[in-house]
């Protein structure tokens, strides 16, 4: 069998022995003579799967027992919706931190629902564009102490931004996580709500993560339809209705190996080893890779970086898909190149990557 290295940044890449725990399992899952695709949400069988991974997400993340975890549908892009008709009240108003799109569709959202303001934000126009290229200071950040909540994406898929230090803030704070939840060790305590689309670092598309402090979860509006209600799946233990039951046991399934790779914190030590290795690869050779992130803000999961034409980093992207190293073409907006280094990733790709780097560099 022979795998690329993929760089892709959502859906992204898995660990092996997940997808080969999930090829093994499809057609009889534990000898029960069905694939659990198969078997009913409600039966014993997938409610050992369903228990199993949300005690792996409180183990790995440390996540305070009062909290709920759920597991629930829709994807983040359904989450910058939901919070506002969860947790923003009439007469009160949100603070929106924006350091991407994903942050300006979220305040998009929420705007529709009530009254929500920027508090700060990093963008600059650019060609008629506006890009991201740090994290906000603690002194740019005007917060309300009296605001519902504070909101902030963690991590800029799209420009490779990320935040290394979260602020204080006296407002739930509320965080997407999307693309680099578990990555590291957090303080769950510190947030009000973390909410994260499972497809970069946890598992496959078709499931996202909250985790919610009980008081926010308890005290939601409860003029909106019930199938929005956080109250409502936290009650049910996420199976109010049907849940994406394969999504869930392949969550189950990445989280064992994260397990038994050590927890989060060797999960970090491998993670700031890849990024290292490639941003190093980049400042070696700054007259052909520029990369466009202030370095305190670089990202760990998302590596930007232009080369200096167009032309060619369309020929990078072609041969190195040749190399058998995919998914780096930067996102339409922002253009250049985008390698994605998610947990899955290992340091082997991220070697193939800055060999291939320096070669391409030396042969243009």
């Amino acid at each position: 069998m022979s795998r690329v290295h993929n760089f892709n940044a959502g859906p992204a890449s898995l660990p092996l022995a997940a997808l080969e725990l999930a090829r093994d399992e499809l057609v009889d899952f534990e000898g029960t003579g069905m694939s659990i695709l198969e078997h009913s949400h409600r039966g014993k069988d997938f409610d050992r799967v369903h228990n199993e991974a949300l005690g792996l997400v409180r183990e790995l993340m440390g996540v305070p027992s009062e909290y709920h975890v759920l597991f629930l549908q829709g994807g983040a892009s359904q989450q910058f919706a939901t919070i506002p008709m969860n947790l923003l009240h009439p007469g009160k108003s949100a603070d929106y931190v924006l350091t991407g799109g994903w942050s300006e569709k979220a305040l998009a959202e929420a705007q529709l629902v009530g009254k929500a303001r920027v508090a700060a934000t990093t963008g600059v126009e650019e060609n008629g564009t506006t890009v991201y290229r740090r994290i906000p200071k603690p002194s740019e950040l005007d917060l309300d102490p009296e605001a519902a909540y504070v909101h902030m994406t963690s991590n800029n898929t799209l420009f490779g931004t990320q935040w290394h230090a979260f602020p204080e803030t006296k407002a739930p704070l509320v965080c997407d996580m999307s693309s680099d939840i578990m990555w590291k060790p957090v303080d769950v305590s510190k947030f009000g709500l973390i909410y994260a689309g499972a497809q970069k670092n946890i598992g496959p598309s078709g499931l996202v993560l909250v985790i919610a402090r009980p008081d926010l979860v308890a005290g939601g509006r409860k003029d909106i339809p019930k199938i929005f209600r956080y109250s409502t799946h936290a009650k049910e233990n996420s199976l109010y209705n049907t849940p994406p039951t394969f999504s869930i046991y392949l969550v189950r399934n990445v989280l064992r190996v994260l397990k038994a790779q050590g927890g989060l914190g060797a999960v970090e030590a491998k993670n700031r080893a890849k990024g290292e290795l490639l941003y190093g690869a980049i400042d070696e050779n700054p007259e052909f890779f520029r990369a466009p992130v202030e370095k305190d803000s670089r990202s760990y999961m998302n590596v930007v970086f232009r080369l200096p034409s167009v032309e060619l980093e369309d020929k990078f992207v072609s041969e190195a898909k040749k190399a058998g190293l995919v998914g780096l073409k930067g996102h339409r907006i922002t253009g250049g190149i985008r390698a994605s280094i998610y947990n899955a990733v290992g340091l082997e790709s991220v070697q193939a990557l800055v060999a291939f780097m320096r070669e391409f560099a030396r042969a243009a």
